[in-house]
């Protein structure tokens, strides 16, 4: 099988897991697709308690476990199964589940940070950056922490403007020079949506 990369970028809350879901439900049409989530390579933190856990910088490049998702991304090349980790952000860590992914047509992982780590940057075939406006990323981030992660108003307020924001600007935003393709408004810009997905139905065809 042969199997082409495509990582997508982009800041916080800007639309990078919307921009992966459709390309995937639209894809898998036309052949396999899996989508890996770059979070879910954040270092594992057990030797640390909760509140330690919590005041690391997860939006630095180290913070992310780059070589096993390098190393599992070159055997889903290869042909071969892997035991991908999974992150639960309301204890800030590793979970002890795995999930098996299989090899694929199309592998897409999406991540602020897919970009800003040399090793994992120059193994994708096809580099998506997902552009929306600050203030729109903060809205989102900030309801999607409070609903979905179990945060409050002011750990997102403090997060945001103590690494979210200097990160964002120090390796994120510089990093988009290496996107073949820079999408604005991420997951509503359907245009570019449907010239993903024709780049990735001629790539089936041949």
């Amino acid at each position: 099988m042969q199997t082409t990369l495509i990582g997508i970028a982009g800041g916080t809350a800007s639309g990078k897991t919307t921009v992966a879901q459709k390309v995937f439900r639209e894809a898998k049409k036309f052949g396999s697709v899996v989508v890996i989530r770059l979070d879910d390579y954040y270092k594992e933190m057990f030797n640390l308690n909760l509140s330690e856990r919590a005041n690391i910088n997860y939006d630095h490049p180290d913070s992310y476990d780059s070589q096993l998702l390098v190393s599992h991304l070159k055997l889903l090349k290869q042909g071969l199964s892997i035991e991908k980790p999974t992150y639960d952000f309301v204890v800030h860590n590793r979970s002890k589940d795995v999930e098996i992914i299989n090899p694929a047509n199309v592998v897409i992982v999406e991540g602020i940070m897919v970009f800003a780590i040399p090793e994992l940057k120059n193994l994708f075939d096809i580099k998506l950056f997902v552009d929306t406006p600050d203030d729109i990323r903060f809205i989102r981030r900030l309801n999607r922490d409070i609903e979905h992660r179990g945060r409050t108003v002011e750990s997102v307020v403090n997060q945001y403007l103590s690494t979210v924001r200097p990160m964002h600007l120090l390796f994120v935003e510089p990093s988009k020079i290496f996107a073949d393709i820079i999408i604005p408004e991420g997951g509503e810009n359907q245009v570019a949506i449907d010239f993903i997905i024709t780049k990735i139905v001629n790539l089936f065809e041949k």
